[in-house]
């Protein structure tokens, strides 16, 4: 799939794992791609120096998006850079395991600030400041369907983003915008197998009936379907990218 050249998508937390497959792939789909980090910038500056070498277009953008400042100045630093943002991905966050009677304040509240606040940071922008006929995808997860013990206040979090990603679908009407979400599943990204034995990894990769861990590239893979021309008829939808766990 190729896009017009001047189509510009912002992607939060892309410097690693999910985010920075997904900017990749819509550099490779044609986007001018605004790769959003909060903390390291080497990273980010090593993905927008490696899209450019293969004959894409980045710019890098520091901000925490549960800082709503930010998120404008960063929505200000690629109108000024571009003219304008076409499609947002909200793929920043956080995910801090506990059960919920062991969840500390501290833990509620940075989950809280991150993947929910932060995704409203950016929406409030995107409906404002998106051009018409944009995309925006929001980051849901599978365990809003699974249900896993230990999940309860990241997967509150994330099932308030898939109420965002509805009625904003609709707030969205006659501006030819469409709003969804991703849900991955178990996907191998460093963050995610950090920690975890050969064996839990192996119970998790058996969980979908394909037996295996979602990777980067398939999350990128639904996300170029749902901004493309091709996914211009799905909206107010969350499409579950996890080899069919729930």
């Amino acid at each position: 799939m190729t896009v017009s050249r001047n189509k510009v998508a912002l992607v939060t937390g892309a410097s690693r794992g999910i985010g920075a497959a997904i900017a990749e792939r819509l550099a490779k789909d044609g986007f001018t791609v605004v790769i959003n980090y909060s903390g390291n910038a080497a990273p980010a500056e090593e993905l927008a120096q490696a899209i450019e070498r293969k004959g894409g277009k980045a710019l890098t953008a520091k901000a925490d998006v549960s800082d709503a400042e930010a998120v404008r100045r960063m929505f200000d630093a690629a109108e000024a850079a571009f003219g304008g943002v076409d499609v947002l991905v909200n793929n920043a966050g956080i995910m801090m395991l506990s059960s919920i009677a062991d969840a500390d304040d501290a833990n509620f509240d940075r989950q809280i600030n991150v993947n929910l606040k932060g995704t409203f940071n950016t929406l409030r922008e995107a409906g404002k400041r998106l051009r018409d006929g944009g995309r925006i995808v929001n980051f849901s997860t599978s365990v809003v369907g699974t249900k896993l013990e230990t999940y309860g206040v990241y997967v509150a979090t994330k099932a308030a983003v898939e109420m965002l990603t509805a009625i904003m679908s609709k707030e969205m009407r006659g501006r030819n915008i469409t709003v969804n979400a991703v849900a991955p599943g178990p996907t191998a990204t460093g963050l995610f197998l950090n920690g975890k034995s050969d064996e839990l990894v192996a119970r998790l990769a058996k969980m979908n009936p394909l037996e295996r861990l979602g990777m980067p590239d398939d999350i990128a893979a639904a996300v170029s379907f749902l901004v493309g021309p091709d996914g211009a008829w799905i909206n107010g939808q969350v499409l579950r990218a996890n080899g069919g766990m729930v």
